[in-house]
């Protein structure tokens, strides 16, 4: 039981460093009118889908990139690209092929300083340890990036969560759009 423990003390160390304010931002950016476009690689990307998944539910038209029926990005829509390094070289090419779309871009990652986050028009920073980081950086026990997929998972969730109470939307009304 001491390494869930200690698991759990270290998402929640990374929880408390998401940014409120950067939560505000985030939320303010998305609206149903738009089309959204999330993008992501490895567990990341598992996670970011999670995320498009709980935003269709939502009701929003959101898409995954690299999908067979995705459609291509135009002015105006969201993209929201998420990587722990903010390095992922897809990551990093599809954030510029956004931006000369004239998207707006929303970059999810741990690492302020990071090529997506320069790029991008918000950032919201999940603090957490990722496999690149070795020695004193490395801040964690897990492996490779587990902690910031983790908080990465519960930081969107409670992005949606927070959209749904701004959409006045409840539980019963998401359910509905559920398979």
């Amino acid at each position: 039981m001491d390494i869930l423990n200690n698991i759990l003390e270290e998402i929640t160390d990374v929880i408390h460093k998401v940014k409120q304010e950067e939560l505000d931002q985030f939320i303010s950016c998305m609206n149903k009118d738009k089309k959204i476009f999330v993008d992501g690689e490895g567990r990341s990307g598992l996670m970011a889908k999670g995320f498009a998944m709980r935003l269709m539910h939502l009701g929003y038209t959101v898409y995954v990139v690299g999908e067979t029926i995705t459609p291509a990005v135009s002015q105006n829509d969201i993209f929201i690209v998420v990587s722990g390094s903010g390095e992922s070289d897809n990551a990093v090419t599809d954030t510029k092929k956004a931006l000369a779309k004239g998207c707006q871009v929303l970059a999810v990652t741990s690492k302020n300083d990071s090529t997506i986050a320069k790029m991008a028009n918000k950032v919201l920073l999940v603090p957490g340890t990722i496999k690149s980081e070795t020695g004193a950086a490395r801040g964690s026990i897990q492996l490779l990036s587990s902690l910031f997929d983790q908080s990465l998972h519960i930081t969107l969730d409670a992005v949606c969560l927070m959209l749904s109470n701004r959409d006045k939307l409840s539980n019963e009304e998401a359910t509905q759009a559920h398979w």
